[in-house]
């Protein structure tokens, strides 16, 4: 660790272990065990998850149009995968599956933030 605790709120989980690594097993644990502690704070806390079939656009006069029955297209393919948002932000894709007699979703793809 540095002398600049501000330096310090930046380390990746890799230089964490490498400084980690100088320390006794016994610190180390206490240190995991410290930071599942941190984690766990976050468990409680609610999400919204959303699956997006797919998006169209149309005019207010065609969307009054509709009726019972109607069919609106979507800008997917059969098969093509789904966009998984967590709190309005696109976090996996994945496809469709029926659990008993519910629609569910299977995450096939973890989608990397553009932050760095």
């Amino acid at each position: 660790m540095t002398d600049d605790p501000k330096k310090d709120e930046n380390l990746n989980y890799k230089e964490i272990k490498s400084h980690s690594a100088a320390l006794p097993q016994e610190k180390e644990w206490e240190m995991g065990e410290a930071m599942a502690n941190d984690v766990t704070a976050i468990y409680d806390i609610p999400v919204q998850i959303s699956a997006v079939l797919g998006r169209s656009n149309m005019q207010v006069s065609q969307l009054l149009k509709l009726g019972r029955g109607a069919v609106v297209e979507l800008d997917r393919k059969v098969g093509e995968a789904i966009d998984i948002y967590v709190n309005n932000r696109l976090v996996a894709r994945g496809e469709v599956v029926v659990v008993e007699d519910k629609l569910g979703v299977t995450m096939t793809e973890i989608v990397k933030s553009d932050k760095s």
